[in-house]
């Protein structure tokens, strides 16, 4: 990961933080969400129903993926809305911290995602 971000001005590393969750865990872009689509009836999520979701769970984590959407009543699963900016859920976190780059491009994800032995997905947040 270090290799992939060149840090910041005059020799200063970039700060890398790895990080295993208990339970799964919101992986959020913060100040970058810009809209949340329903997957089933394709309406706008209120945001503020997000938000009061990962209040409820901060301190726990996700016992399960699975939310009835507030829209449409439809069951279906936090990782199938359609987040604008992505957001994820994991037990495991890579964060790096102000890497002075672009989003990471298929191919690096792929490599990442080929060094752990699992595929993984890029949140880029704002806080």
């Amino acid at each position: 990961m270090e290799d992939l971000a060149p840090g910041l001005p005059d020799d200063v590393d970039v700060e890398v933080d790895v990080t295993w969750h208990d339970a799964l865990t919101v992986v959020d872009c913060g100040q970058n969400l810009q809209k949340i689509g329903c997957p089933q009836c394709g309406a706008s999520i209120d945001t503020e129903w997000w938000a009061d979701l990962l209040e409820a769970h901060c301190d726990d984590g996700f016992a399960t993926l699975a939310v009835v959407a507030p829209c449409c009543g439809a069951a279906t699963s936090l990782d199938a809305l359609e987040y604008d900016w992505p957001c994820g859920f994991a037990r495991f976190e890579i964060a790096i911290w102000n890497p002075e780059r672009a989003w990471f491009s298929d191919e690096e994800l792929t490599a990442i995602g080929d060094a752990l032995g699992h595929p993984v997905q890029q949140v880029r947040a704002h806080i």
